[in-house]
Order: structure tokens, then C-alpha cells, then sequence
């Protein structure tokens, strides 16, 4: 990272914090005053600036609008006990942008831009990061193809943004989960490992079906059989059976390589658990749950964070969970959030100082 990359700022006038009350503030709604904004084009990045939050003037031929070229992150920072402002696991998130920006045939976004930049937006906004538990700044990187012209091919111009949201808890209660049979999220070969916004849009009638039976999301499974989980709609998933915690595993590239996914299977380790990434069949839950053995089931993702499953149903079978006496997931949770929050070491090297 170049810390002394320049990029020009301009502030707003006056902020907007002094009307807004951060304490359970609902996720996505609210933004901070300023926007990382860059274009790409002819081969290069330029045009690199900090300004205030505004909306974007396109045109109606924009080439993001009409092929679904739009790949975004979710990342977030945090307040320490002594107010300093950290990010957690910003590389990470830029290397798998990247990787999503090389499978939707779109350009690399270069390290002094996605690093420094965000880094840099954060601290003109810090005071925007609510100095609350489950609490967070919610930082969002994103690229759209910028063509003003209707073809299918990839575009020669690009835009990277990154905004950010003040944010409370995504999920507040235990959720309920149904298990979907008929509708494939990703296959092998496709876009599931990307982080590209039209997994997100196809997914959508599928969620809003569940919802109507009273469901929060929707648990994917696989495009052959059906039989075979992969990830809830806005997380990875774990099923701790015995002292085991399993997950799926992401070899055939239909589930995106979740950051807490990953930071949760260190931290199971750390607790003393066996961690397996492995395919997992929705009869074997079923056997393990009839047996007494399927003990917990949790979600993990930026957003949500770590989710405690309270039901899944699949066809006219439903496991329900008494999540008041689980001990594996609020532990995870308490120990990552320690470690977010400065209120335990930084062990592992997961935060980014402002």
C-alpha cells in the first residue's frame, strides 16, 4: 500500500451526524457524508476524488443497466474502547473483489485505490462508526460497467465507489430457515464464488416465496439433486454436529468464500471444535438432528455477522432448535465481536488501523 497516495478532497459543508441518532440505526438506510468515486477508462484509472454523498447523474443506455456487469464488497469498521477507528479484514475483501472483477470480465481496482481510499474516506467519516455494541460502520466498495452505448460485450469504461452506512444488528432475532428444492442460486462454472449483484437480483423471488410461508431466507442447495446445502441468501452456514462444525465446502465454486466465514473457522478451532469443509446432504442434518447430534446451526456474513438458526424446514420436515441453550454460536460471536471492538488482542492480525 502507497500511504502517501494523494487523492483530492472536497468536504461538505455542513454534516449531516449532528440530526442523526446512530443507536439501533436500521441497516442500509443511512449514509455518511462522503464517497470514494474513480473512473476507468482507456486503460486506466483516473479521476480518483473524496466529495460528499450525492447522487449520480447516467444516462438511460448505461451498459451496467442492460448486462448485469456490477460486482460490490461488504466490509466494516469499528470502534476501539478508545475511540480509534479500525477496519476488519480489508485485504481480504479486496483480493476476492478482484477476483470477482476478473470472472465478470472487468478491471482490476488497484491497492492504493481500494485500500488507501477506503481508508482514507473512513477518516473524514469516523465519527459516523457508532460507538455502540453490535454496532458498526458498514463499508460498501462497488464497480458497475459505465459504457453509454447498448451491446453485448464487456464495457471499456468502469466507475469504483465506495460509500459508507452506519449500522446496527442485520438479523435480530433467531431466524427461520427454509430449504430450497426447486430454485438453483449458482452451478458449477458459473458466477457463485463472485460477489456480482445479479446472484443477489436472481435471488429475490425465490426469498420473497419463503417469506410468504413465514421464513427469513432461503438455504440453497445444490443444481443436480437438490439434496446438498450450500449457502443461506446473505451468508455461509455451519451445522456443529457432536463436537464437529461443519460447513460446505467451496470446491466447486457455486459459494462465495466468506471472510467471517473463514474468521469463524479459525476461532472454532481456537474453541477446541474439529472444523470439516466438506459437501453436506440435507438427509445427513436430518439423521444427525433424529439422533440428538445436530446441536446448532448458524449463519455467518459481513452484514449479518454471526445468526443463530432457530428452524429449518425441508419438504414436511422441520428442525427446530432451542437457541436459548446453545453455547458454541454465542461463544463465536462474543469472541469476534471482543476482537472488533479492541476489547481483546488482535491475535490473528484481522484489523486495520484507520
Amino acid at each position: 500500500m502507497v500511504e502517501a497516495y494523494s487523492i483530492p478532497v472536497t468536504k461538505i459543508e455542513h454534516s449531516r451526524l449532528p440530526g442523526i441518532t446512530l443507536e439501533n440505526i436500521p441497516f442500509g438506510r443511512t449514509f455518511t457524508d462522503h464517497m470514494l468515486e474513480a473512473d476507468y477508462e482507456n486503460g486506466e484509472w483516473k479521476n480518483v476524488e473524496i466529495k460528499p454523498y450525492q447522487p449520480l447523474e447516467i444516462s438511460p443506455s448505461l451498459a451496467a443497466l442492460h448486462y448485469g456487469q456490477a460486482i460490490f464488497e461488504g466490509i466494516k469498521a469499528y470502534k476501539n474502547e478508545a475511540g480509534e477507528a479500525y477496519i476488519f479484514r480489508p485485504y481480504d475483501n479486496y483480493k476476492r473483489f478482484n477476483l470477482s472483477a476478473a470472472r465478470m470480465e472487468m478491471p482490476e481496482v488497484p491497492e492504493d485505490i481500494f485500500i488507501e481510499g477506503m481508508r482514507q474516506l473512513i477518516a473524514l467519516d469516523k465519527n459516523w462508526i457508532p460507538a455502540k455494541e453490535n454496532h458498526s460502520l458498514y463499508i460498501r466498495p462497488f464497480m458497475f460497467s459505465s459504457d453509454e452505448m447498448i451491446g453485448v460485450r464487456a464495457s471499456e469504461k468502469y466507475k469504483f465507489m465506495i460509500i459508507l452506512s452506519p449500522t446496527g444488528p442485520y438479523y435480530s432475532a433467531p431466524m427461520r430457515i427454509y430449504v430450497e428444492e426447486k430454485y438453483t442460486r449458482a452451478a458449477p462454472g458459473g458466477v457463485g464464488y463472485a460477489k456480482a449483484a445479479g446472484n443477489y437480483g436472481a435471488a429475490m423471488y425465490v426469498t420473497a416465496q419463503a417469506k410468504k410461508q413465514g421464513y427469513d431466507q432461503v438455504l440453497w442447495t445444490d443444481v443436480y439433486e437438490h439434496k446438498y446445502v450450500q449457502e443461506i441468501g446473505t451468508m455461509n452456514v455451519f451445522f456443529v454436529i457432536g463436537d464437529t462444525a461443519v460447513t460446505p465446502d467451496l470446491s466447486a465454486g457455486t459459494i462465495l468464500a466468506g471472510v467471517t466465514r473463514d474468521s469463524v473457522m479459525t476461532i472454532l478451532e481456537e474453541m477446541g471444535l474439529h472444523v470439516e469443509e466438506r459437501p453436506v446432504s440435507v438427509d445427513s442434518l436430518i439423521d444427525a438432528y433424529k439422533a440428538g447430534q445436530l446441536r446448532e446451526v448458524f449463519g455467518t456474513g459481513t452484514a449479518a455477522t454471526v445468526s443463530l438458526i432457530r428452524e429449518l424446514k425441508y419438504k414436511d420436515f422441520v428442525m427446530t432448535f432451542d437457541t436459548d441453550k446453545w453455547t458454541v454460536t454465542p461463544e463465536i460471536k462474543s469472541r469476534l465481536d471482543a476482537i472488533r471492538e479492541g476489547r481483546d488482542a488482535d491475535k490473528f492480525g484481522w484489523m486495520f488501523k484507520v
